[in-house]
């Protein structure tokens, strides 16, 4: 037998103890998998209820997921939990509300046509901020929320979509303001970010009264979540503890946010000043404080908004709906005849641009997008935590794959979200036979049923809608 036969041979035969080997361990496999099951099941089917694994499945079905993770959450720490990213429950919004189409009783816009959907926002003011979309980032804090290549993630992909991101209620970062072409700064609280210097830098101004998420609950940042480097950028002495109060220090009456308002628009030299508050029972109240005050925009927060980290009962429990306050708020600028005048902006649990359309066409001026901008911005980086640590541990401060986060990719990211979200709009504005955002309102809505219908203020679709050749 030649050398290429013996080894012909043996090849074979190796091949041959392979696939007896493969089919022997597929067959046990099997068999153990099989074993298995069949005595889970068994046991599913014979042990007695209170000692049935099912008991889980039947008990989280009536108290919920949330609740039990959140009831051992609490048994273990003894004290307030504070949860990220806002409430899970499903309240009132946009979904029951669609838009018409342009077809032959008014012709659609030709889809060569260039659609206008920039915004400004204080047009009163001096020095009015312009952005090229209705779609902002919402303030979320360096260094009390998001690290530093997050928010100059986001700022440089604001800048390169044309539109405005807001620093949110924590330290200043100068690589923010290097980053971002458009800089909201808001006064918030606390201590910090108060200086004429800093102010100056700003393209707009807000208030931090309250928030969806929180009110306008003050409290103190733990002390383990404070490093050097946000306790110097905060301005910090050693020992001295970071508190954001439940109103701001020596503010007692409206005369006193009269004369802040007054304040910081001398300081800045006439950029917007507005200010961010809750969807609250009481709106109206809140609005005509504010707009009392002189105040540029007025930025609420319905109840779906996010936080870094609040109480699930202010989340759950509290505030109104997005929808509600939106509503309101923007039927009270009408009243006083204030909807060209001052800018409103909403958030809270926009996620998609049919939303912001949705909102857009009934009296907002812009939307802030929060929670997710995040997970835009973060995208596929996102991958570098998963499955053993949540996605916003790529982005928080004190996230352990914060450090892994790549900027380049992270402002391409937001940039492109946010492009394709204004390009989704103009595609509707388009669909409903009109050239630019100022066009869209009300009447481009209809209901699917009658509680949207009378939260809205706009006809059923399924009756006739009489039509009006000039609307």
């Amino acid at each position: 037998m030649s050398k290429q036969d013996d080894f012909l041979r043996k090849l074979i035969f190796a091949a041959g103890v392979g696939i007896t080997g493969y089919f022997g361990l597929s067959w046990v496999g099997r068999k153990t998998i099989k074993t298995a099951t069949n005595s889970f099941i068994h046991r599913l089917m014979v042990d007695k209820y209170h000692e049935n694994l099912w008991e889980f499945v039947s008990a989280t079905r009536k108290v919920g997921l949330q609740n039990i993770i959140e009831t051992n959450l609490r048994s273990q720490e003894g004290k307030l939990i504070k949860r990220p990213l806002g409430s899970p429950r499903s309240f009132p919004g946009f979904d029951s509300i669609l838009f018409n189409f342009a077809q032959l009783h008014r012709l659609p816009t030709d889809e060569g046509k260039n659609i206008d959907t920039s915004v400004i926002i204080g047009p009163q003011a001096k020095k009015p901020l312009k952005i090229e979309m209705p779609i902002m980032i919402s303030g979320m804090a360096y260094g009390l929320a998001l690290s530093k290549k997050a928010k100059i993630a986001l700022a440089r992909g604001t800048a390169l979509a044309g539109t405005a991101t807001n620093t949110g209620e924590g330290a200043f970062l100068p690589a923010e303001r290097k980053a971002a072409e458009k800089l909201i700064i808001q006064y918030n609280r606390g201590n910090w970010t108060k200086s004429e210097k800093i102010l100056k830098q700003a393209d707009a101004i807000e208030i931090h009264i309250g928030q969806g998420a929180g009110g306008g609950t003050g409290h103190a940042i733990p002390k383990k979540q404070i490093t050097w480097k946000v306790r110097r950028a905060l301005g910090l002495k050693i020992g001295e503890r970071a508190i954001i109060h439940a109103t701001f220090p020596g503010m007692k009456d409206q005369d006193d946010f009269s004369h802040l308002v007054v304040y910081l628009k001398e300081i800045t030299e006439g950029v917007p000043v507005g200010v961010k508050v809750a969807g609250s029972k009481y709106i109206e109240k809140d609005l005509e404080i504010a707009l009392d005050a002189g105040v540029d925009f007025i930025a609420i927060d319905g109840s779906q908004a996010g936080s870094k980290g609040t109480a699930p009962i202010l989340q759950d429990d509290f505030g109104l709906p997005t929808l509600f306050a939106l509503i309101r708020a923007s039927e009270y600028l009408k009243e006083r005849n204030l909807q060209d005048k001052v800018s409103l902006i909403m958030s809270g649990g926009f996620y998609n641009p049919g939303q912001m359309l949705k909102a857009l066409a009934l009296g907002a001026d812009a939307i802030y997008i929060g929670a997710i901008a995040l997970f835009a911005m973060a995208h596929t980086e996102v991958l570098k935590a998963l499955p053993w640590e949540p996605p916003p541990s790529v982005v928080f401060y004190d996230g352990h794959f914060k450090n892994k986060l790549i900027v380049k990719k992270g402002t391409q990211n937001m940039a492109k979200f946010l492009n394709a979200c204004d390009e989704e709009i103009k595609e509707g504005i388009r669909a409903l036979g009109k050239n630019s955002l100022k066009e869209v309102n009300k009447e481009d809505l209809f209901a699917l049923d009658e509680y949207a219908s009378e939260i809205v203020g706009i006809p059923l679709g399924y009756k006739k809608i009489p039509f009006d050749s000039e609307k």
